[in-house]
């Protein structure tokens, strides 16, 4: 991890497609770590999640290559690594263990971190997710306690209570959310210690059952739609 904090700290000094070719074969062999790194991590929470068993490294791993057709930012490169571990891979929609790498300082507005949950949630499927809080709130709120070290990632979050939702409940904050996720920042020393692979393990396998119960919520939306 420590040589690829290194190369996206000088990829997010260059992000231009010279500089990239001329770093290529450094990033091949970076990107061939991050795939070793994600299968480990695949059979990890396959031990305790069997909804993401039999997943690979590019199910799962995110393009390094910026989708910049809608953006004003025209930078031609991701300066992150990224791998989204949930049933049926990356773009299936549901909830899932996610694991970001981003240098920070510098001028640099990234971190790495932790998500475990769902984000980008169709309409639909959120309805569906907050009434699974709305039924079973308790639940979801011993789930996010069990959760060690992450907290709820509240940066898109709505001011009122959805429309059709009752207000006053203990789950107002979260019949807010937009995106339904927990989040653990991680330091660069954490990201090199020898151990990272069985912490983040461990990690994850504490959100288990936050990611098992927005999972049956959305099972069942994808199920109405039918």
């Amino acid at each position: 991890m420590r040589e690829t904090i290194a190369f996206l700290r000088e990829l997010a000094a260059n992000n231009n497609k010279q500089w990239f070719d001329a770093n290529r074969a450094r990033y091949r062999v970076l990107r061939t770590r991050f795939e070793e790194f994600t299968a480990e991590l695949i059979d990890g929470i396959g031990t305790f999640d069997a909804e993401v068993r039999g997943l690979t490294p590019k199910d799962c791993i995110f393009r390094i290559n910026r989708d910049t057709r809608f953006s004003n930012d025209k930078s031609p490169y991701k300066t992150h690594f990224s791998t989204y571990i949930c049933p049926h891979g990356k773009k299936s929609g549901y909830a899932g263990y996610y694991f970001h790498v981003e240098p920070e300082g510098d001028g640099m507005i990234g971190h790495s971190l932790l998500a475990a949950g769902a984000v980008c949630i169709p309409p639909i499927v959120l309805k569906s997710i907050r009434e699974e809080i709305l039924d079973n709130g308790e639940q979801m709120l011993a789930s996010i306690a069990a959760a060690k070290g992450f907290e709820v990632d509240r940066t898109y979050s709505l001011k009122r209570t959805p429309t059709g939702f009752p207000t006053g409940t203990p789950y107002d904050d979260l019949l807010k959310l937009k995106d339904v996720c927990l989040g653990r920042p991680m330091s660069e020393e954490e990201l090199c210690r020898a151990d990272l692979l069985p912490r983040t393990i461990e990690a994850f396998r504490s959100t288990q059952p936050f990611i098992a119960q927005v999972n049956r919520a959305i099972q069942y939306a994808y199920e109405e739609m039918m």
